[in-house]
């Protein structure tokens, strides 16, 4: 098999061509590790890469495959972690020089063991911006994280490295985190597919704040079986994280609507913007694309026109403020090596008060009882993921305008991923999915949002686009 072939294979193509003998899991981890060698130097998307590990465990799963075990729906196949979640044996970095040298985790993060329990085989640790704070991957402790669809621009943030590693064949499933659309961003940016799911359905043993959390684990695959079937592995409660313990309650089964392909049942709910002034003409272009798609099937498309307040204001109140009271303890020491990104947000977020808080926390109350009057009337409602394509490599999250068809429209939770961060304090389940390309050959990218445990509806709706529409031949080609 020509090598290209074996690194842009789906998941589940290479997991049932293992099981059937016809791919040696060694051979796929060599080979998947040769090809990092090549581009980590041109991409930087890889904190730590174990090698010996990886074929330790490759060779343990050719073993297994010989002996007739019973084996995992990922049995064999190479899978990557962002550098906020822990794998035993590797430091947790968080992109950040705070933790740089620090000492190895001492076991895997229960979302790393479902994977490794599904057969999967950890080959190393994708990059992310400072405790994942902003839509860029780059800072001062590992550099920049760049775009493999063109090297000038920027994966996204804060799941970028996983994301340039996935689009450019470095395994082909990554596991990323999402806290205002940080799966979805980097997805939407490297024409992936970016599941953030309903909060609860995947645990988040770590979260500093359980009850008010608003950051999730979710998979970043070329292909919505791929998203599926790791969402599958990922999700199920844990003793750790109370909404979990409610999620297996809120898993709805796939909607009657989407049993086949007419949609005549179906309606959507199309936002062309939330808190976002403008939208670029070719995204704005491709999203119709894809709606049109989904009409032609016979899903019945309507414009929300509703008067939605986005709390953009209250959601900065209470993002900013998080960072300014954990990372407070490491600026005596650690502030001249921070990304300037994370000290520009904790300064904004120590301004804000108490009251300030505890009003954003009521807004966002608003803001989820807003979105589900929104689905007494829709099925689903489609955005697009974001208002233009990827950023130059150098831009500066925390003071550059974002520049959209000539027009200055805000720093980029205002002006480019204002249709991300919502959905992570409501908890819906949102989906990132390829719409095409962009006037400058960039990926453009739709988002499906769906009522709360309707994973099963918003991946079904992708995969119907993805039949339609078809995304995961087109390779990007590397250039030093």
């Amino acid at each position: 098999m020509p090598t290209d072939d074996l690194l842009f294979m789906s998941a589940t193509h290479a997991a049932a061509l293992i099981r059937r003998g016809a791919l040696s899991p060694v051979t796929y981890v060599d080979t998947v590790l040769a090809a990092i060698a090549q581009a980590q130097p041109v991409l930087n998307c890889f904190v730590t890469i174990d090698e010996e590990g990886a074929r330790r465990d490759s060779l343990a799963a050719e073993r297994a495959v010989a002996s007739g075990a019973t084996l995992g729906p990922l049995h064999g196949v190479p899978v990557h972690i962002k550098d906020l979640i822990d794998v035993a044996g590797m430091r947790t970095a968080n992109g950040s020089a705070i933790f740089a040298e620090a000492a190895p985790a001492k076991r895997d993060d229960v979302l790393v063991a479902r994977l490794r329990s599904a057969g999967a085989i950890v080959i190393g640790k994708t990059t992310t911006p400072e405790f994942g704070a902003k839509g860029l991957t780059d800072g001062p402790a590992f550099g920049a994280t760049r775009n493999p669809w063109n090297l000038g621009r920027t994966s996204g943030g804060s799941s970028g490295g996983a994301a340039a590693a996935v689009a450019a064949g470095l395994a082909p499933i990554g596991l990323g985190t999402d806290g205002a659309g940080s799966i979805r961003g980097p997805a939407a940016c490297c024409g992936l597919v970016g599941l953030k799911p309903t909060l609860g359905a995947v645990p988040a043993d770590t979260a500093r704040d359980t009850f008010g959390n608003n950051t999730y684990a979710g998979p970043l695959t070329r292909t919505v079986t791929d998203a599926a079937v790791m969402h599958s592995i990922l999700a199920g409660p844990s003793a750790q994280d109370p909404w979990s313990l409610g999620g297996a309650g809120v898993v709805r089964p796939l909607s009657p609507s989407l049993m086949g392909e007419d949609l005549s049942a179906l309606r959507i709910g199309y936002i062309p913007r939330c808190a976002n002034p403008r939208v670029a003409g070719d995204v704005a272009a491709n999203t119709r694309a894809a709606l049109d798609a989904w009409a032609a099937m016979g899903a019945v498309v309507e414009e929300v026109t509703d008067a939605i307040d986005w709390i953009e204001y209250e959601g900065r109140v209470m993002y900013q403020a998080n960072f300014a009271v954990f990372c407070a303890p490491y600026l005596p020491q650690w502030g001249n090596r921070m990304d300037p990104v994370t000290l520009a947000f904790m300064e904004r977020g120590a301004r804000f008060t108490l009251a300030d808080f505890r009003n954003a926390q009521f807004a966002r109350t608003r803001l989820f009882r807003a979105m589900q009057a929104l689905f007494d009337r829709y099925d689903v409602l489609v955005t697009p993921t974001m208002a233009r394509t990827a950023l130059p490599i150098d831009f500066d999250a925390a003071n550059d305008d974002v520049m959209i068809d000539g027009q200055a429209c805000g720093i980029t939770r205002q002006g480019w991923t204002s249709p991300q961060y919502p959905f992570n304090l409501t908890g819906h389940p949102a989906v990132s999915l390829p719409s095409g390309f962009g006037d400058d050959g960039l990926p453009t990218a739709v988002q499906v949002v769906g009522r709360w445990g309707a994973e099963a509806d918003i991946l079904r709706l992708g995969a119907l686009l993805e039949a339609a529409r078809p995304w995961a031949g087109r390779r990007p080609v590397l250039s030093p």
